[in-house]
């Protein structure tokens, strides 16, 4: 009987002993697995980073075409210091995303000091390489809410004009003397000073390095890296970029292709554009925009329609004239296309806009011409996308939503609108009281 109760006993010892070393076990493999799966930062799927496939954007391996906005002021409307307003932020997001849009075109951040009466404010660098990070903060989430959304994001990062410091900002801090204000100092007098830019070798210099601090970031909210996020559709490398004289144009070209080319170094996943006007924005030259969009480095093609602007339309005549606006604007988008069909690439329409009715600036006034414009340019969209054209986007100038602008020209403290500091507040903002929306809607519904 001692015997047999020896041996039972040792038995149960052994059974637990091996029990105990399956559970040890266990915890040290899980633990092993947990310290991996901790230390290995997540790739995206390829699908999910949109593509251009024979000259069509490519979605999650669909053909994507789309109606979009300008929401230039989205980081500022995403930070959580002076104009921040994150419950407006989402608001507006929730809104766009309900009435069909889910690309937004939206500027980085505006360079220099404050106080420019015409400069968006505030401002994300406000010395070189130095970052006011409340900007920053509010633009990791913005991408952040977009990402869970299923929006997507074209970033600008430089400005040839000088409402968000741009061209003269970084003239200025090279040490081409004080930036000119077109406002105070008049249009020629900007035009030449701003012609210094792709002159002058420290001001670009210092814009390459200010793309290098924003492409290496890292989202605070996702913890994504900004080159692993596939909410970026794409890096733009400014708006409206332009070489500002016809001497010029050999240097701007290739600026532009070394600015395309460091993006492309420094991130592999992205979409890369030129945010250009088109042949407006090229000295009239449609051999320089071809030039510049024929770089391997420049996955499509951007161009930017401004009737009122560019004297198709007036003041007193927006309604009788939107004929001849919408047929001059067939005839731009037409000789732009040729260029597009010539490289395979797809090309977007990403800035139009057009004054609401009596030139008001009231955001309850009518848009009757407007919204004629509007449909007209939304149906050469759809037309292309059912029969596989290369006209494959546009994004509307711009975004005003809930904003109620309290003066002609922005101020401090004011809301922001879809038009910059420099122009009148309802000049071509979009509010979500007017009759425009029901447009966007009917054709945003056509593309799905």
């Amino acid at each position: 009987m001692l015997e047999i109760l020896f041996y039972k006993l040792y038995f149960c010892k052994k059974i637990t002993s091996l029990i105990i070393m399956r559970k040890i076990s266990f915890f040290i493999l899980l633990s092993f697995i947990l310290t991996v799966s901790c230390s290995v930062t997540p790739k995206n799927d390829d699908n999910t980073f949109i593509k251009v496939e024979n000259g069509k954007f490519i979605r999650n391996g669909q053909p994507y075409s789309y109606i979009g906005t300008n929401f230039w002021y989205g980081a500022i409307l995403g930070s959580q210091g002076e104009g921040g307003n994150r419950d407006r932020l989402c608001r507006e997001l929730d809104y766009l995303k309900g009435i069909g849009i889910d690309n937004l075109r939206i500027l980085v951040g505006a360079d220099g000091k404050r106080g420019v009466p015409t400069k968006v404010e505030p401002t994300l660098q406000i010395a070189p390489g130095v970052y006011n990070d409340t900007i920053f903060d509010g633009l990791d989430y913005l991408l952040a809410e977009m990402k869970k959304r299923n929006m997507v994001a074209i970033l600008y990062l430089n400005n040839s004009w000088e409402w968000s410091g741009g061209y003269g900002q970084y003239l200025e801090w090279a040490g081409h003397g004080k930036a000119i204000i077109p406002a105070v100092d008049g249009w020629p007098a900007y035009m030449e000073y701003a012609k210094q830019f792709v002159q002058s070798d420290s001001a670009k210099l210092l814009f390459s390095k200010y793309v290098e601090d924003v492409l290496t970031r890292e989202n605070r909210y996702t913890h994504l890296k900004y080159i692993d996020d596939p909410t970026i559709m794409s890096w733009q490398i400014g708006n409206e970029p332009r070489a500002f004289s016809n001497e010029n144009k050999e240097l701007f070209a290739a600026w532009v292709s070394d600015v395309a080319a460091q993006i492309k170094s420094l991130d592999k996943n992205h979409l890369v554009s030129t945010g250009s006007e088109g042949k407006h924005g090229c000295e009239t030259d449609i051999l320089l925009f071809e030039k510049i969009h024929s770089d391997p480095n420049i996955d499509y093609m951007n161009i930017h329609i401004w009737p009122y602007n560019w004297g198709w339309v007036h003041p007193d005549s927006l309604i009788q004239n939107v004929e001849r606006a919408q047929l001059n604007t067939r005839t731009y988008i037409d000789e732009h296309l040729e260029v597009a069909r010539k490289y395979e690439k797809p090309i977007v329409l990403e800035e139009f806009g057009y004054p609401r009715d009596g030139f008001s600036f009231d955001r309850h006034s009518s848009t009757t011409a407007r919204d004629s414009y509007y449909s007209y340019v939304f149906n050469l969209i759809a037309e292309q996308a059912q029969n596989g054209g290369l006209l494959t986007g546009c994004n509307f100038w711009s975004w005003g939503g809930f904003a109620e602008p309290a003066h002609t020209y922005w101020q401090r403290g004011d809301d922001y609108t879809g038009d910059p500091a420099q122009e009148q507040q309802g000049l071509n903002s979009v509010f979500v009281s007017d009759s425009t929306i029901s447009i966007i809607k009917n054709y945003t519904s056509l593309l799905k």
